[in-house]
């Protein structure tokens, strides 16, 4: 387990490292927040159901940051450890293999809930934001939401063939999910014909979720539940028969 943990703090500082991910996953939420809630505040306003536009924006770019570090960072930089043989030379240390899976898992995780608490502290300070979720259901929604991404992000590194094909399938993939779930912009302000197209991206379903539990709407979340669980014993299952140490 100290092996583990110290594996993971040196792949979260090489994460943090990362400009790219680094100002995607901190910064990035924060001044869309910024920007947004001065424009529009927070008063409640019959647009959003009687909910201010930064109570709603907060759970949706909490799930932007979920795509940042689970579609993005966690399938490219396998992709990168394979293609520069890193996980070949892992294979050979003391180490157990499943470690190096798991301490990205770990740091992506950390990373998330990093981007999380300073959105929600920035939400709350600036616009007095609320937090209406009953119970642990945002929390339980907000794990759900990073293992199914997750394990969709792995689902593309194992299937990739190298690494510029981790990357491109991850940018294709990355987004339009990124624009086209309400991750960013909101999905109440969308034709119809985009949000029928919504329908088939599964961080859609990962902002629904969140904002819902967020909110403490009083609604089944059957059908956003059954489509993350779907999309991570999917995705999951696909990447333990296709995943490899190195490329052949």
């Amino acid at each position: 387990m100290k092996a583990l943990l110290e594996l993971t703090k040196v792949q979260l500082k090489v994460t943090v490292r990362d400009f790219v991910v680094a100002f995607f996953s901190f910064a990035f939420p924060v001044l869309m927040l910024l920007m947004f809630g001065g424009i529009y505040g927070n008063k409640p306003t019959p647009f959003y159901g009687g909910h201010g536009t930064i109570d709603v924006m907060v759970p949706s770019y909490i799930g932007m940051i979920i795509a940042v570090t689970g579609l993005m960072n966690l399938p490219l930089t396998i992709a990168e450890y394979r293609d520069r043989k890193i996980l070949k030379r892992f294979m050979a240390t003391p180490l157990k293999p499943y470690y190096i899976i798991v301490s990205q898992v770990m740091a992506n995780f950390a990373i998330t809930l990093i981007g999380l608490l300073l959105l929600v502290i920035t939400g709350k300070l600036v616009f007095g934001l609320h937090y209406l979720a009953t119970g642990p259901s945002f929390i339980l929604a907000f794990l759900l939401s990073i293992f199914s991404i997750f394990s969709f992000g792995f689902l593309i590194a194992s299937i990739a063939p190298n690494a510029n094909a981790a990357t491109a399938i991850a940018n294709i993939v990355y987004f339009p999910m990124l624009f086209l779930t309400g991750a960013t912009i909101p999905l109440e302000t969308m034709p119809a014909v985009m949000v029928r197209i919504s329908k088939f991206l599964p961080l859609t379903y990962v902002v629904d979720l969140l904002k819902n539990t967020w909110l403490g709407v009083s609604q089944s979340y059957a059908t956003d539940i059954i489509v993350l669980v779907i999309v991570l014993v999917v995705s999951f299952s696909i990447s333990a028969l296709a995943f490899r140490w190195e490329y052949t």
